[in-house]
């Protein structure tokens, strides 16, 4: 399959998700901010902020390549001088404490020596993703988002969705924290084509990972955002996102990589929080809600 083809495809979801992000927050506009790599390449990030509901986030295109460095090359298990890499990326935080942060992905990524000739090992895969991390969980919430992504897994194999569902559990945890950063989603990564896989079939399961993220989101988002909340709330909201920016900039993949590879740092950390707050040995109050939300962040819930 061409690489132009891909890029194309992740090039219309994001159009196509950010058309409905503005629906359904009814204020806020994504404003278009296109952008060139030296290496090669480049993207078009779509920061919003602001919103009735989204206080702050974007959708980010990228198609980017160029030299591979020893330590990327490393890191990606991948004996190569060279890479292209095209995705979308998203993550969104809203004002209200009671609607929950979402993060998705999906991504292409091949493997080249100097003269761009794809590599033998392992010269080409698809990943992807999307977890929902609630301030404060509410299970029927948390059920309905994982039932949602079970529908869209099981229109293409149906162990997509437990296999995926639990490498999302290993993968958006904080070993340093003993806690998962929300309530997961699905998660995966170096898929490749194979005998029984072919690169349209793991091409289309990943757009339509993509295709569903928009209504995921206001499934989450719609019964919450009208809720009122105190201070106490927006303080926990603050404590919480600490441990957002914690694990991005700790543990997560993309960003590592989009760092070492000389990628746009404004985009790349564009999955941030307007704000955050950490406080020393925080402890919530026994039998309260942000004592019961800590008992979910755990691997191996079984939402569906």
């Amino acid at each position: 399959m061409e690489r132009a083809a891909i890029a194309a495809e992740f090039r219309a979801i994001q159009d196509s998700i950010c058309a409905d992000l503005e629906a359904l927050d009814g204020k806020a506009r994504f404003r278009d901010d296109p952008w060139t790599r030296a290496d090669g390449g480049g993207g078009l990030s779509r920061p919003i902020a602001g919103g009735a509901l989204i206080e702050k986030g974007g959708v980010n295109f990228s198609e980017v390549h160029g030299p591979l460095s020893p330590a990327a090359a490393k890191a990606l298990k991948v004996d190569a001088e060279a890479f292209y890499a095209t995705g979308v990326s998203i993550v969104l935080h809203a004002h209200n404490p009671w609607v929950p942060t979402i993060h998705m992905n999906i991504r292409y990524f091949e493997a080249s020596n100097d003269n761009g000739q794809p590599t033998t090992d392992n010269r080409s895969w698809f990943g992807g993703g999307i977890d929902l991390t609630p301030v404060y969980v509410d299970p029927s919430s948390a059920k309905r988002f994982h039932h949602g992504l079970k529908d869209v897994c099981e229109r293409w194999d149906a162990r997509y969705y437990p296999d995926y569902k639990r490498w999302a559990d290993d993968y958006f945890f904080l070993p340093h924290r003993e806690e998962t950063r929300g309530v997961g989603g699905i998660f995966y990564d170096r898929v490749a084509p194979t005998a029984e896989k072919s690169v349209e079939h793991i091409f289309g399961f990943t757009c339509a990972v993509g295709r569903a993220f928009a209504s995921l989101y206001a499934g989450a988002a719609s019964p919450m955002r009208d809720k009122s909340f105190t201070q106490r709330e927006r303080d926990w909201q603050l404590i919480r996102r600490g441990r957002y920016v914690e694990f991005n900039l700790v543990h997560d993949r993309g960003t590592r990589f989009g760092l070492e590879t000389g990628g746009r740092t404004e985009s790349i950390l564009m999955s941030l929080p307007a704000d955050a707050r950490w406080a020393y040995d925080h402890r919530p109050e026994a039998g309260s809600p942000e004592a019961e939300t800590l008992t979910w962040l755990r691997k191996g819930v079984e939402w569906v």
